[in-house]
């Protein structure tokens, strides 16, 4: 089977990896640098198992520039290109994802997309209906051309001089729109997902749960699989992720499309929350001058909550909560909430007690050590620490870097430090999100929260 993946992210790469093991995998990106080091064996992000896999295991993977090479004669298209949240719109930026859409349906329409992109809540819906048309017409046109290439090899094979049959393809889009018309609106009145075999564009959603740093190990030993829709094609995408894993039973779901996507979002704010919840009990902690520490194992130990996910930080950061929350509030437009609304404040106020912590010691000059979010990340994107610099750099005092994964000189208008032994000796205090062994010979410049020493 010939699978497509357009995104070579975390989530693209880590699926082109697990589903190489035992199909043909095609993975689509824009980056000539990032195409170069998959077809080379070397990863392009930070990833253990991805780079072991990449260089040691036997798989069936290339990585193009070319999307027609790509999507061309392919089963399953996977999409997993970046939806950013804009805050303007309130919504996901979800161009790219739609950018892919109209490729695939223009290349091989009959193809079935399976988005692992974050939307909506509600977008798969809606953009099935928005391209309905499109692929109507692409789907037949497809289709036609296939049947005149067969006909056209079965006469010269038989060694035949006759006119090749004509196709009405106006009578079959007469006949096609009729029964898009008749699913549209079946599903209108029924509340349901339109089945497989209408005219409505072969798209399904299906939730990625994947932790940046580890995201094979998580395709590898999933918690769950969820897909979007009630389906023998939805069927067959959940046991290729099967087949690819290393584990004998992983909990497979299926649902409507819709519930898949709210499932993604809140799942994320749920772990948003849990994060929001200890950073806020650590605040309260360290105003009173109580061990934070013991609070958190005491609660901890009510099974009901659990010794897990509880090391307070700077904020939830990285490229999916931050967004994600913002985006299922945004969702919560015309439904009455506190909680949904308290979890996306919480990382502000996280943020602004973390700097004002920092200001009342009246240092001159602040090192910000690592901009990552966590370990074994090459991702700085909305990590919670660039927030606390941008206040602390608003009351005037000198910031610092030091970050192994930025090639440029200043970050922000703030110096980044190659060395660092002399980012030790500049800076008055030094600020880490996770405290590490670099550090620790000036443990007494340190300001983190970091207690148990794990993300």
């Amino acid at each position: 089977m010939k699978i497509a993946i357009a995104g070579t992210g975390y989530v693209g790469l880590s699926l082109a990896v697990l589903l190489a093991q035992k199909n043909e995998v095609v993975a689509l990106d824009i980056s000539a640098q990032k195409v170069d080091l998959i077809n080379a064996g070397k990863s392009p992000i930070s990833d253990p198992e991805i780079s072991d896999f990449l260089a040691n295991k036997k798989l069936t993977l290339t990585a193009t520039l070319d999307k027609q090479l790509a999507y061309q004669n392919a089963n399953f298209i996977i999409i997993a290109t970046p939806t950013d949240y804009d805050p303007e719109t309130n919504y996901f930026n979800t161009q790219s994802v739609e950018a892919v859409i109209e490729d695939v349906l223009t290349i091989n329409p009959d193809a079935t997309m399976v988005i692992k992109s974050t939307v909506p809540v509600g977008y798969t819906e809606s953009v099935k209906r928005k391209y309905a048309s499109r692929y109507l017409l692409n789907s037949l046109t497809h289709q036609t051309q296939k049947k005149r290439q067969l006909k056209l090899e079965a006469v010269v094979s038989a060694g035949q001089r006759h006119d090749l049959e004509k196709i009405s393809i106006g009578n079959r889009l007469w006949q096609s729109a009729t029964q898009l018309h008749q699913d549209l609106c079946v599903a209108d009145i029924n509340g349901d997902e339109p089945s497989e075999s209408n005219s409505l564009p072969n798209i399904l959603f299906s939730p990625e749960f994947l932790r940046e740093g580890k995201a094979l190990h998580d395709n590898l030993y999933p918690s769950r699989i969820v897909v979007g829709e009630q389906s023998k094609r939805a069927r067959i995408f959940a046991q290729l992720l099967v087949q690819g894993s290393k584990q004998a039973e992983t909990p497979i779901l299926y649902t409507d499309a819709t519930e898949a996507e709210a499932i993604k979002l809140f799942s994320n704010t749920y772990l948003a929350m849990r994060v929001a919840y200890f950073n806020e009990l650590d605040s309260y902690a360290e105003t009173h001058g109580l061990d934070t520490r013991q609070i958190i194992e005491g609660v901890g130990l009510d099974p009901r909550i659990g010794s897990h996910y509880n090391n307070p930080s700077f904020g939830y950061g990285g490229y999916c909560l931050p967004k994600d929350t913002r985006q299922l509030l945004a969702n919560y437009q015309n439904v009455p909430n506190n909680l949904i609304r308290a979890i996306v404040d919480a990382n502000t106020t996280r943020k602004e007690f973390i700097a004002d912590s920092i200001i009342r010691r009246n240092p001159k000059v602040v090192g910000i050590y690592r901009l990552v979010m966590k370990s074994g990340s090459d991702n700085f994107r909305a990590s919670a620490i660039q927030g606390v610099m941008k206040r602390i750099k608003a009351k005037g005092i000198e910031v610092i870097v030091y970050e192994p994964v930025l090639k440029e000189e200043t970050f922000f208008r703030s110096y980044v430090v190659k060395d660092l032994s002399e980012f030790k000796a500049r800076a008055d205090v030094i600020l880490a999100n996770r405290l590490t062994d670099e550090i620790i010979d000036i443990k007494g410049k340190v300001y983190t929260r970091d207690l148990f020493g794990q993300d």
